[in-house]
Parts: structure tokens; sequence; C-alpha cells
């Protein structure tokens, strides 16, 4: 919003501008820092605090600048502020709207306070905003695949190594890998909200304020629970959101890893999973087409996860001290970082709580490959026999098996006993899915009364004691 003077509106602070539309453009900000509006007035409210507490400004005059920050928080809220892109950034537009509503008091605001820290508390506010929203979405998510892991917890299907059939596990315990990898991602962006929660205001330009602001009570004010103990560092430090775009990246892997599997039980060759239709599409050309949409879109949406990353850590990697215009460009990475994730772990509830599985299918698929070897030869362990033997016998049986066109399973006990001599006669039961599943009994494995036991504990450490409704 351009006014006929230039562009500069009544109450603008003076500063010297760039010449020419298209550098004024690549310099403005605004486009996309608006965003932290909540967050630059609360840290205006607290400066203002701080400033009122030594008396730099009077009782009338804090009074007069909360009223006129309150006003504004209405305005934009109510879609009536007067945002103009010739004032470069959300700092300076509320700023110079302050000044309009309140006169000279406004201009008060700034004593003590740098545009460099200002935007890094405006930035460390928003980003600890962030890590909260997404704490608790993730959990929404455990929350499902918990419900989903005990209504499965004795259900058999194939687990793979190398993509390749390796023993069989329930798919209980395969959804609560799921859970312990977000479970993983929730405990480093709680680490990381540590760091974010602590003050820079107070830093000035680089050097400190020359006013004695309490910034230990005006870092109070805004829930801070500390302050940063070097100014030039405070001002430049981004490392806070490098960190948390870190977590939300390693999370998004982990969604794409889980959307990967779902999108393969939904295929054709595996056929272990139906996905409900909201989260499908159908073919422009092929009507019997059901296409895992959101699962693809999520899986992909890592991938520009990664980028927003790369982004910071480029940006910041050649930068001296302190502040440089470079920091300009963390904000647009972060933000969109952030709503990345927000969208894919709601998308990802979505397509968990809508997941119908064919227990059949995933019960066919966990017989086949030879999948309890490795209990025949742990029988054959329990009977006497070194394992390395053991491994070797049965290897020679899985050859036999496959000369003649069966499973391990299907065997009849003289065919065993022709490779292994010394196999007993229960030894057939070792080959069962039931008994290959409940051998894993001990923590960590895979037995549905273990899973069971795990979702309980899950569900008292996510705060959900009971099954949700």
């Amino acid at each position: 919003m351009s006014d006929s003077d230039g562009g500069r509106r009544k109450g603008a602070p003076a500063m010297r501008r760039l010449g020419g539309e298209h550098l004024r453009e690549l310099n403005n900000s605004l486009s996309f820092d608006r965003q932290l509006y909540r967050e630059d007035l609360a840290c205006s409210r607290a400066h203002a605090a701080g400033l009122a507490k030594i008396r730099v400004l009077s009782a009338r005059e804090h009074k007069a600048i909360r009223q006129g920050l309150d006003q504004i928080e209405s305005e934009i809220e109510q879609g009536r502020f007067p945002w103009s892109d010739a004032l470069e950034d959300i700092h300076i537009n509320i700023e110079t709207r302050l000044t309009e509503l309140i006169g000279d008091t406004g201009k008060k605001l700034h004593t003590g306070r740098s545009r460099n820290d200002q935007v890094a508390t405006d930035l460390r506010l928003w980003v600890r905003g962030a890590i909260d929203r997404i704490d608790s979405l993730i959990s929404q998510v455990q929350a499902v695949l918990l419900d989903l892991a005990e209504n499965e917890a004795a259900s058999p299907m194939p687990g793979f190594t190398h993509l390749q059939s390796a023993q069989p596990v329930t798919l209980g315990h395969h959804l609560m890998a799921w859970v312990e990898m977000l479970e993983r991602d929730r405990q480093r962006l709680a680490d990381c909200r540590i760091r974010v929660n602590v003050s820079p205001l107070g830093a000035g330009a680089l050097a400190g304020s020359p006013y004695p602001i309490d910034r230990r009570y005006v870092a109070r004010q805004m829930g801070f629970s500390d302050i940063t103990r070097n100014s030039m560092d405070a001002v430049s430090d981004r490392d806070f959101a490098v960190e948390c775009v870190f977590d939300l990246t390693l999370m998004m892997v982990h969604l794409s890893r889980m959307a990967e599997e779902i999108v393969l039980w939904c295929s054709h060759p595996f056929g272990f999973a139906v996905l409900d239709d909201a989260v499908c599409t159908g073919s422009s050309i092929m009507p019997q087409k059901k296409n895992p949409d959101i699962p693809e879109l999520i899986r992909a949406k890592s991938g520009r996860s990664i980028g927003s990353l790369n982004a910071l850590l480029v940006m910041l990697k050649g930068q001296p001290l302190a502040y440089n215009k470079d920091n300009q460009e963390d904000k647009e990475p972060v933000f969109d970082m952030v709503r990345t994730a927000e969208l894919s772990l709601r998308g990802f509830a979505e397509v968990a709580a809508g997941l119908r599985f064919d227990r059949e299918a995933m019960r066919r698929s966990a017989s086949e490959g030879h999948s309890t070897a490795t209990d025949l030869a742990d029988a054959l362990v329990r009977e006497g026999m070194p394992f390395r033997d053991a491994y070797a016998q049965v290897r020679k049986l899985v050859a036999q098996a496959d000369k003649l066109g069966k499973g391990l399973p299907e065997l009849s006990e003289e065919e065993i006993r022709s490779v292994v001599p010394e196999a007993g006669a229960d030894l057939r039961r070792a080959l069962t899915l039931e008994a290959s599943i409940a051998s894993r009994r001990f923590s960590g494995g895979t037995a549905p009364m273990r899973v069971r036991a795990a979702v309980r504990i899950a569900r008292r450490r996510l705060g959900f004691p009971k099954r949700r409704s």
C-alpha cells in the first residue's frame, strides 16, 4: 500500500530507502513476515513493560502504547490494518500505525531496541508456538496408531529385511514401531524447545542496550525461561530455527517411510490394506484405479522439507558476526516447513484412521518365504545343537523345500528328518506362525501380549490412559 509522498506514511521512521522498484521488492519482507504479527505485538508489549519499569515510559505513556497495540491487533485480525509495502516489513508497519494512533508516544517504543533483536525475538516466539502445535499433532497421530495396534496385536504379517520376507511379526508390533519413531520426533522437538525458549530482546543491534532494562523481567512477560548471554550471538543466532527444521525434516522422513509402507500394503501385489476413499482419487482414464494420493503426497513433501533445511544451512554458512540481511531469508523456509509438517500430520492421521486391513492376506504372505526358518534353527538349539550347525541344517532343509515346491510348514516329519535326522517329533510345531510370534514374548518383541503391554505403556506416556472412542 503506497502513499503519494513516495510511499512513506506519516509517523513512519525516517530511514534510508533503496532506489528502484525491483530493489525495493527484493528487500521487502512484508509478504511473509506479516505472519509474525502476534509475536511482534507480544514482543512490543514486553519491551514497553521493560521501559516502563525503568521509567523511560511514564504510566500514561505505557498505557497508551498498550492500548494502541491492542487496537492494532484487532485491526489485523479483522482485516482492517493499513499494510504498506513501502514500509518494508512487519515491524515498521506496526510502529508506524502505532504512531498514527497515539502520536509521538508511539515513537518512544523503539527506545533501547533494534529490529535485529526484535526479529530474533519474534521468530523465537513463533517457532516455540509451532513446536507446541506440532507436538500436539504428533500425539494425535500416535493415538490413532495405538488404537490400530491394539486392534491388530495378534494379526500375523510378514516382517521384512531388504524387502524380503524375514520373520513373521504382528501388525500391531509393526504399527508400534511407527509410534516409537514419532516419539523420538517429539523428544527432539521438546529438547529443541529448551534452546528456542531464550530471549534475545535487549541485545540491541549487536552491542547490547545502553538502557538498564531488566531483560529477565521482559523475558518473563513473553514466557521465556532465560535470556541470551552474548549480544552479538543473540541477534545473529539462527541455530534454533535450523534445529527445529531439522527435527521436522526427520519427522517428515519418518512419515514418508510410513506412507511408503501404506502405499505398498495397498498395492495389489501386497493386498494387506485398503485406504478410505476420502484419501484417494481415481484415474482420469482407468476406471478401476484407486490411487493413494495423500500417502504419496506426504512421501513427496519429505523432499520439500529437506530443501528447506538445506536452504537454511547454506544461508548461514558464510555469515560473519553479527546480524546480516541474509537472515531475512530464514523465515520462508521455517514457515513453509511448519506448514508442510502440520498438513502432513493431519493428513497422515486421516489416512491411518481410515485404514482397513485384510488379515487373511497378511497371514498368507507371512507364511511364505520360509519365514519361520529361524524358529526351526532355534528349536534345534534348544535340543542341544550349536546354533551354527543348526543354521546349516535348516539352510539345507530350505533348499530341499524349494526343490519340492513346498513351504517349511508343509514338509512332513519324514521329509524334515531326511535332512535333519536330529529333529524331534514336536519340531514341526516351531514352524507355525503362532508359535514363532508367541516365542518373541520378551521386552521389545512381537508377541501379542507384549504388543498390548507396549500399547498400555505408550498410552500412559501420552496421557491417553484409555482407548479413544
